[in-house]
């Protein structure tokens, strides 16, 4: 597979692709009121979806995927397939260039032939092909049994055209926030100096298409698959950033929407800070549930596990783990209790595990961590996308407040969360994504109560955004901890499969249990 260089797009195309979960019976959900919203919406005016009249060129990339991502079989015949589809670099300002759009298609024996496929995309939090991987192989599968999914990678991650705009050297200093880097300057300064580079580096070497790579260009490339799928709408279900795209997409196609879900959507219309924020306060309920479970199953991090890892990224922040820093550590801590994998709650131990190596000096295995989280969340597509998606991002003085008040309030996140705003305050200002101004189907939207990936605080925007469109829709909050909703709670599982198969909404705030 080729790489984006310099000044040139090129063609890549794809051969492989590369939190408590809830697996109880079938449990009632639990009203709990609030909200706008119909409590009930049975919309039999909705059509229901299409099958592909013209598909994409599938093969298989079962074992290649799960074998990357270190993931089981899942259910006895699971079926994954990849493809990929060109698209334009920018339509809208006439550009030739194409880029190769990844996609991957789950199935199991029992999906039935010529259902209508649910579109996912996870944006730029994960590649959406590894997020139906996680989902595929867990108690998710299930899902599969009424249509199969089809993931499609945001452009510049997973199996879409990769970038490649930064040194080995750039990338890792940047994942480090500079801890090996700052010499006399202080960590603010030097990410400020680390995010400049990286900005000159990337944007000189995408030109003229640097601006290309945010949630309404994502949105373009999932119409591209509609048209080549020569169906009516699409049935998309966002998870995370992916919840941003799908937005996007109802904005500039509302037409062609023909099923909305946004699992564990950002904020929307908020500043970069507020939207950290957010996600820190995600990360800080996750651990203490994660920390919670733990010390129950008394695992190897002793009777309070936040304690034990606090300590251990004190440790890391001193330079007494080598060469873990304390972001690399934090970040691999928060990806694997925000991974989407089903079996989360057999993998505390593991966790705790690796952690307990590192304190008593085996660092090994927490390097290891490292290198899969980064591999996995860490790209230079993530890079771009990410601070192509921000607005308003915060200059060093601020910074250097917001470091200060959220090493208060949020002990284990708050700091490096401050100063990791500095990896993109230098990059061009971008236009906000695009908000619905009217949505034609219900819309189903999943919070979690600690979700580390994206934080449970703009749930408000959001709901208030679909209210702005004159959308029908109902949200459906989970108790336990991961991300997204839809890969742990067996409870919103079944919410889903009766939305998408009736448009029929659950009552408005209602509870899944963790």
């Amino acid at each position: 597979m080729r790489r984006i260089g310099v000044a040139a797009i090129v063609l890549a195309v794809c051969t492989a692709c590369g939190a408590g979960p809830s697996d109880r019976p079938e449990v009632a959900i639990v009203e709990q009121g609030g909200g706008s919203a119909p409590t009930t919406e049975t919309a039999t005016e909705i059509p229901q979806l299409q099958a592909p009249v013209r598909d994409l060129d599938w093969s298989d990339c079962k074992d290649a995927t799960l074998g990357s991502l270190g993931l089981g079989a899942g259910p006895a015949g699971l079926s994954l397939e990849c493809a990929g589809f060109t698209t334009s670099v920018d339509t809208s300002r006439g550009m030739t260039h194409l880029i190769e759009i990844g996609a991957m298609r789950a199935r199991l024996p029992q999906t039935p032939d010529g259902a209508a496929p649910l579109v996912l995309t996870s944006g730029s939090d994960l590649a959406s092909s590894s997020t139906l991987a996680a989902l595929a192989t867990g108690p998710s599968a299930s899902l599969l049994e009424q249509q199969p999914i089809v993931a499609i990678d945001r452009r510049g991650i997973g199996a879409s055209t990769p970038l490649d705009c930064l040194s080995t050297a750039e990338r890792r200093a940047l994942a480090d926030l500079g801890q090996f880097t700052a010499g006399d300057v202080s960590n603010v300064d030097e990410v400020a100096a680390l995010g400049r580079d990286a900005t000159v580096e990337c944007t000189d070497a995408l030109q003229p298409y640097e601006l290309a790579f945010d949630t309404a260009h994502a949105a373009d490339d999932l119409e591209q698959l509609r048209e080549l799928w020569e169906v009516d709408g699409l049935g998309l279900l966002g998870t995370g950033n992916g919840a941003a795209v799908a937005l996007a997409y109802a904005a500039k196609y509302p037409a062609h929407v023909g099923r909305l879900v946004l699992d564990a959507p950002p904020a929307t219309a908020v500043d970069a800070a507020t939207a950290a924020e957010q996600r820190v306060q995600g990360q800080e309920a996750a651990l203490a549930n994660f920390s919670r479970r733990c010390a129950a199953l008394n695992c190897s991090l002793g009777p309070d596990p936040t304690a034990t890892i606090t300590a251990l990224r004190d440790q890391a922040d001193a330079g007494n783990l080598g060469a873990v820093s304390s972001s690399s550590l934090l970040t691999a801590v928060s990806a694997f209790i925000g991974s989407p994998r089903g079996d989360q709650a057999t993998r505390v131990r593991e966790l705790a595990d690796v952690l307990a190596a590192a304190e008593r000096g085996d660092v090994a295995p927490l390097q290891d961590l490292i290198d899969t989280t980064e591999t996995a969340v860490g790209t230079d597509g993530q890079f771009v996308a990410r601070c192509s998606d921000g607005q308003q991002w915060p200059g060093p003085g601020r910074v250097v407040e917001l470091q200060q008040t959220w090493a208060a309030k949020y002990p284990v996140f708050g700091a490096d969360a401050a100063v990791a705003l500095m990896r993109c305050a230098a990059w061009p200002t971008m236009a906000p994504p695009p908000l619905p101004s009217t949505i034609p189907v219900p819309v189903l939207v999943f919070s979690g109560a600690a979700d580390p990936v994206i934080g449970d605080g703009g749930l408000a925007t959001v709901t208030g955004s679909l209210s702005s469109a004159g959308a029908r829709w109902s949200s459906v909050t989970w108790e336990g901890y991961g991300h997204p909703v839809v890969t742990h709670s067996d409870c919103a599982r079944q919410a889903l499969d009766r939305y998408l198969d009736s448009a029929t909404l659950p009552s408005n705030g209602s509870a899944c249990p963790a």
